[in-house]
């Protein structure tokens, strides 16, 4: 017969915080800290990997004043605090070293410290030019009677952390997290998790960040696991908040009381929630009034306009549609559609005037010349300047609307249609541009039909199609899929039974056009091999990927 004992009440603090606002994250971390106590009636909150600083704070922590506000904001989070345990993420120096530190605080005394072994140097990660790595073995604090260890994001990927803190007699682990999004990546977290936790028969409260950071989204989804590995918890992706994980002794060990788990939602769901928390997070955090943006009629500019919408409002986003000589009238037709299902401030700026006395000013320079995408660039610069004419003036950031499948390939202008603040797309691919457009159009319908079953165009030559310049978007993912995200080479890609002149043509492009992306504007990362803070290549280079 089992009899059950001590319980424990633990919260996981999964909040949005902003880099750098030491002060802001401590108010915080203390409202959580109180309404956990007050509301919740937790016995401890714990929190995301370096809350304190926000997460990553990168050559902040090359600052020494960052380290003044970060020992004000411990000693008032101590001072504030008391009647629950907190465990709470910061950087820490000691001794001329730097740790990514955990620290239990309770009732103004500091329980116990763990610093962070395993220092992610890889993808998106750059601990090791911050931090130094401590082998230590994990912090131990008592709560009600249970031993818990503190371990950091990376040391559960690892076997020795847990595998310590085992033998130091815990009997549950904390894991604090500042763990971004990619597609798949909350499986991999369970799964890596699970691993752990069947090597050691421990239960694990394992909290995650939320929010938007640069390129970065943080998705949350904290969750609790019991000692067989069985998912126990899974909280809300996306949403800022404070969930309650409940706990006993019984006669088989510690329990969890709770079994509620968050149904698994569809890959365009998340991507399309990674999305908008991205996008607002960088407006607000950046303290833009609104944004604005090009509506041509086609499909990328549609999707940018729902998800801008969707992140900060119809009242703080306006769409200009800018038609030239070669702008169909299904295309205006369809612009005004848009904006008028979404409830924007709509405009309406032609770029003629503006062509004609650019190539005015030009015409001795290109004379005896033939047309080329010389010109085809100029208006994509026409509308560049417009935009960021109204950005300027009205402080609203400039959306740009150009895909993952055409920053790879350049098709795309530089001071043009690049040209902007934030890249919604710059991590999504034309062909999850059209799954997201389908999924976006179930919850309402926002983007009228024949977008979507249109071929894409440019608009900037007469009867210009995209498919014109490039391969079927189907075949330039795949392409792009296995040369950017998987590092393969042509052979690999062409034995995987594509054509080998279509394969040597997209490398050359992703190649030749690094010039171009280093030059644009960051964008929420969703995929594994995001162009800028993954994938960094040499510009000026001779390499044969080949």
């Amino acid at each position: 017969m089992t009899t059950e004992s001590q319980k424990l009440r633990i919260v996981m603090g999964q909040l949005n915080l902003l880099v750098g606002d030491i002060e802001g994250n401590v108010t915080q971390l203390i409202d959580a800290a109180t309404r956990a106590r007050d509301e919740l009636h937790a016995d401890l909150i714990l929190f995301p990997e370096l809350a304190i600083t926000g997460y990553p704070p990168e050559d902040l922590l090359l600052r020494a004043g960052l380290y003044e506000r970060i020992a004000a904001g411990i000693s008032r989070l101590q001072q504030a605090i008391e009647g629950i345990t907190v465990v709470v993420g910061l950087p820490q120096r000691i001794d001329g070293c730097t740790y990514n530190a955990l620290l239990a605080i309770s009732d103004g005394v500091i329980l116990a410290t763990s610093h962070k072994r395993f220092l992610p140097n890889y993808g998106v990660f750059d601990e090791k030019r911050y931090f130094s790595s401590d082998t230590t073995p994990p912090g131990i604090i008592e709560v009600n009677g249970f031993k818990l260890a503190l371990l950091i994001c990376e040391d559960i990927w690892h076997a020795e952390p847990a595998a310590e803190a085992a033998v130091q007699g815990a009997e549950l682990l904390l894991v604090a997290n500042a763990s971004p999004y990619h597609q798949a990546k909350g499986g991999s977290r369970v799964n890596v998790v699970r691993q752990r936790v069947q090597e050691v028969a421990l239960p694990v409260v394992y909290t995650n960040l939320v929010g938007g950071q640069d390129e970065l989204v943080f998705d949350g989804g904290s969750f609790v696991m019991d000692a067989l590995g069985a998912l126990q918890q899974q909280v809300p992706s996306f949403e800022e908040g404070l969930f309650v994980a409940e706990f006993s002794r019984t006669n088989e060990g510690v329990k969890s009381l709770r079994g509620i788990s968050q149904p698994t939602f569809c890959d365009e769901r998340n991507v399309y929630r990674a999305l908008v928390l991205g996008v607002r997070d960088y407006i607000e955090k950046n303290g833009f009034s609104g944004a604005v943006l090009g509506l041509s009629g086609g499909i990328d500019s549609a999707l940018t306009l729902a998800i801008a919408v969707d992140a900060i409002g119809a009242d703080r986003v306006e769409a200009v549609m800018m038609p030239s000589r070669y702008t169909a009238d299904m295309s205006s037709e369809d612009a005004a559609q848009e904006a008028k299902i979404l409830g924007v401030d709509y405009r309406v700026i032609t770029i003629e005037p503006l062509y004609e006395a650019f190539m005015a000013s030009l015409a001795d320079e290109f004379a005896g010349m033939q047309a080329d995408t010389t010109e085809e660039n100029l208006q994509a610069r026409c509308r560049g300047v417009l935009l960021m004419a109204i950005s300027n003036k009205k402080g609203k950031i400039v959306l740009t609307t150009g895909n993952k499948s055409e920053m790879a390939v350049g098709y795309a202008t530089l001071y043009g249609d690049m040209a902007g603040g934030f890249a919604v797309l710059k991590d999504v691919p034309k062909m999850l541009v059209y799954r997201l457009s389908k999924y976006r159009n179930s919850i309402s319908p926002v983007i009228p039909q024949r977008v979507i079953d249109r071929p894409p165009s440019a608009e900037l030559a007469p009867d210009q199609k995209d498919q014109d310049s490039l391969p079927p978007y189907d075949v330039l993912d795949a392409i792009l899929e296995r040369y950017v995200e998987q590092e393969q080479c042509v052979d690999e890609i062409v034995a995987a039974g594509f054509d080998a002149q279509t394969v040597t043509r997209v490398i050359r492009l992703v190649d030749l056009n690094e010039y171009k992306r280093r030059q644009a504007a960051p964008g929420v990362r969703i995929t594994q091999r995001a162009f800028g803070r993954d994938r960094r290549y040499p510009i000026t280079s001779a390499y044969n990927r080949s």
